[in-house]
């Protein structure tokens, strides 16, 4: 039935990251997916939950963290036992984050379960047509495919990978599936217009589907010496020994994204499979992502923070974030500012891809307090 949980079905949450295009509102300490960002009074991790458990059912949805944000993410998911958040001593990029959850469920439930990796930073509308399509994911999966879900591409955007879609996969409880013939990590502008006209490509939005069983052993062929090291931590997880594990076998760890390790090689040998996701999608990359998003609101200008200190003057699309100082825009269309109590950011939504570019920098001066 569409409103139950599907059985044997294990949500995974990896969140980490430090959302640099976003600071000075994100950072390393409080990231992204800790925050409200678009208005609705959940943060991103919580909303990503909330429309997670219609599908799992309690206890079945894992969130994998930095250990320095495992308080906070426990804090917002009072749903969550302790049990349910993993937290990782150090990052090593999605594939440690995802292969760690997937061995700690093989460990727990046994290889046939199936796991559904979802980023805690995006943001998703449509949630029927969501659950239509992680239900479409979990049935290809079934038949032992590594599965993704490809966001219809609505503009040459270099700024995401993209799926090419092959033959339909047969599935009677997958309709829309079909093999994956390559991934293509973020092309030039040029190509993605190419891609487009196709019709046969989609957007890479690293939302991944796969019975555990099937991860590990890809993780095995592939990556033998990390699928090894998260065998041997997930082993002691639940025991007296996890620190132990932690402590000599995580800092070794292959660095290395999910897309890279499994991704890419397993469908070029024809093992993955792409289901395509209807609903509507935003991974909230920068403030120019984050203007549109807001702008969809109610009053139709992208504020966040309280509106009424905020005043535009023949400066339409400004994007505007204030904890409270008021702030006038004024004969700078499409400009963004973000007022936090430390630090002041202002550019424009063509430039929002470079604030990561100001994070460096003050890196670099040795401000490790503004980061």
């Amino acid at each position: 039935m569409p409103d139950t949980p599907i059985a044997d079905f294990h949500a995974v949450v990896p969140a980490g990251g430090a959302g640099t295009r976003l600071w000075p509102l994100s950072r390393a300490g409080h990231p992204k997916f800790l925050l409200d960002l678009t208005g609705t009074g959940r943060t991103l991790l919580q909303s990503t939950v909330d429309r997670l458990l219609p599908l799992t059912g309690p206890g079945h949805v894992l969130v994998v963290t930095g250990a320095r944000h495992a308080t906070a993410v426990a804090a917002q998911l009072p749903e969550l036992g302790p049990q349910d958040v993993l937290a990782e001593p150090s990052p090593r990029d999605s594939m440690a984050a995802i292969g760690l959850a997937a061995a700690v469920l093989a460990q727990r439930h046994g290889p046939d379960v199936v796991l559904g990796s979802f980023a805690a930073d995006h943001v998703i509308s449509g949630r029927a047509e969501f659950r239509s399509t992680v239900r479409e994911a979990v049935a290809a999966a079934r038949t032992g495919a590594v599965v993704t879900v490809g966001i219809r591409a609505t503009e040459p955007s270099t700024a995401f990978g993209y799926v090419r879609s092959g033959q339909p996969l047969g599935v009677v409880d997958a309709p829309r599936a079909r093999h994956v013939v390559g991934f293509t990590e973020k092309p030039d502008a040029q190509t993605a217009t190419e891609y487009l006209a196709t019709g046969e490509y989609s957007w890479n939005a690293g939302m991944f589907v796969v019975r555990v069983g099937v991860l590990l052993d890809h993780l095995a062929a592939q990556l033998p010496a990390l699928h090894d090291g998260l065998r041997r931590i997930a082993a002691a997880w639940d025991t007296s020994e996890r620190d132990a594990r932690l402590a000599d076998t995580w800092p070794g760890l292959t660095k290395i994204a999910i897309d890279h390790a499994i991704a890419e090689p397993v469908a070029a040998a024809g093992g993955v499979a792409v289901v395509p996701g209807t609903f509507g999608w935003d991974d909230v990359g920068d403030f120019a992502s984050l203007g549109t998003l807001l702008a969809a609101g109610a009053d139709g200008t992208a504020t966040l923070g309280d509106a009424a200190h905020v005043l535009r003057v023949d400066a339409d699309g400004a994007v505007v974030a204030t904890a409270g100082r008021t702030v006038s825009v004024v004969g700078v269309p499409d400009a963004v500012v973000v007022d936090t109590p430390d630090a002041v950011l202002v550019t424009t939504r063509a430039h929002a891809q470079q604030v990561k570019l100001a994070v460096d920098a003050w890196r670099e001066r040795g401000r490790d307090d503004l980061l």
